[in-house]
């Protein structure tokens, strides 16, 4: 297996065309650090935390949560009310934030209805729904209730659905669901399709919520961290769980734009490293695949690269795996997890630490690792624990998910790796 590993590594990468690099024009993402660009911008530059102790309806587990306020009491739009469920309800909900909803149909009108694809990253989706309905169950049949509608709800493709149907859209639309690599994977999927010239725009995005089975599966697999998560501190002890919705829309880079600051997706790198069912390879080779794969499509060094957003989800032998993988490839690259901010938002994490990414690209800063106050000496990262001003010309963002299914993003700005 480790023969083929390293056999299929360097295959890939001798293969591997450098991208066209996209335009991402427009983002936004909520999670229990903010609401919108802004919100999450100031979380991140002071180091602040928005988990909790977990108090989601019916989990009674000692650990803390990322949970989005209001949720709750914000249904889907009333034409669209066959969708309602948490999920969407938070997809609609971030999608209402720093104009994003206002951007695509802009595009809409720009390209057609037709030629704008939908590309969603999602773990459980509804989930919840079909929780809330076995708890419903007819006493004397065991019927679910005659309300409960799976395929606009729990089914993972009723997001992009959804957002289809949110905005009339008529192109392409599809939901990925590889765990925690979903929210990330989606980019390369819409750019495949925008390459072959099948779509000229595509609202990517990935949206996890809080559910039972989420909590008390990590439970079970004895993940959860008593406390708030911290990201490769020497005391790291478990993942907190936290939902989030992130979008982005992106466009090919038409000569006619100018902005040489605008954000471009330059490099995806995927790989499926199969080692285990849960735990990733000891020493990353998955995770490091995929990280070449992206630096060689964006045509990159490991040089160019100015900030890694790590996976990091403060679990031991994943943030060790990690590491190893990255100082496989890069000398002291400046990196931090913003999973102690947010918590580890499962399918969404992918689409929401890409729109972090982007928002260090545009900021020029190093988000700081909230939480994490020891960064493990036996890692041997040049771990950021207050955030830093600094030259960015182009970030690596790592998704990393059960089962080895990897990804990594590399955004930049004109002229990355030129400077």
């Amino acid at each position: 297996m480790l023969q083929f590993i390293e056999f299929e590594r360097h295959r890939t990468l001798e293969d591997e065309p450098v991208l066209n690099p996209l335009l991402l024009t427009h983002f936004t993402a909520t999670s229990c650090a903010g609401r919108g660009l802004d919100a999450t911008l100031a979380a991140l530059s002071t180091g602040r935390s928005g988990l909790a102790p977990c108090d989601f309806e019916g989990a009674a587990l000692d650990t803390y949560a990322g949970r989005v306020a209001g949720v709750e009491g914000a249904p889907v739009r009333a034409d669209l009310a066959e969708f309602d469920c948490r999920n969407n309800r938070l997809a609609q909900l971030a999608m209402t934030q720093d104009g994003f909803d206002e951007r695509v149909r802009e595009a809409i009108a720009r390209y057609g209805a037709g030629r704008v694809g939908v590309f969603m990253g999602t773990s459980t989706a509804g989930i919840l729904e079909t929780e809330l309905a076995y708890q419903r169950r007819d006493a004397q049949t065991g019927a679910l209730p005659a309300t409960f509608k799976y395929a606009t709800t729990h089914n993972p493709y009723s997001l992009a659905a959804f957002v289809r149907a949110y905005f009339a859209l008529r192109g392409p639309a599809m939901s990925v669901s590889s765990a925690c690599s979903s929210g990330a994977k989606v980019f390369g999927s819409a750019r495949r399709m925008l390459e072959t010239g099948l779509i000229d725009a595509a609202v990517v995005g990935g949206v996890d919520t809080l559910c039972l089975t989420t909590l008390y599966g990590f439970n079970s697999l004895e993940l959860l961290a008593p406390g708030p998560c911290r990201p490769f501190d020497v005391k790291r002890d478990g993942i907190s769980i936290g939902e989030a919705a992130a979008f982005g829309l992106l466009e090919r880079d038409r000569p006619d734009h100018a902005d040489d600051d605008a954000i471009r997706l330059l490099g995806i790198g995927e790989s499926s490293d199969a080692y285990h069912m849960s735990s990733p390879h000891p020493d990353g080779l998955g995770a490091r695949m995929a990280m070449e794969q992206a630096l060689a499509s964006a045509g990159l060094d490991a040089r160019d690269i100015g900030y890694v957003n790590l996976h990091g989800t403060a679990t031991p032998s994943n943030d060790a795996a990690e590491s190893r993988a990255l100082t496989s490839l890069f000398e002291r690259v400046p990196c931090s997890s913003t999973k102690g901010a947010t918590g580890h938002t499962l399918g969404a994490a992918g689409a929401l630490e890409a729109v972090i990414a982007a928002l260090a690209l545009k900021h020029q800063m190093i988000p700081a690792g909230a939480n994490t106050s020891e960064p493990d000496p036996a890692l041997g990262l040049d771990y950021v624990l207050t955030t830093r001003q600094t030259p960015l010309h182009a970030v690596l963002s790592n998704s990393f998910g059960f089962g080895g299914t990897n990804c990594s993003l590399v955004f930049g700005r004109k002229g990355a790796g030129s400077a």
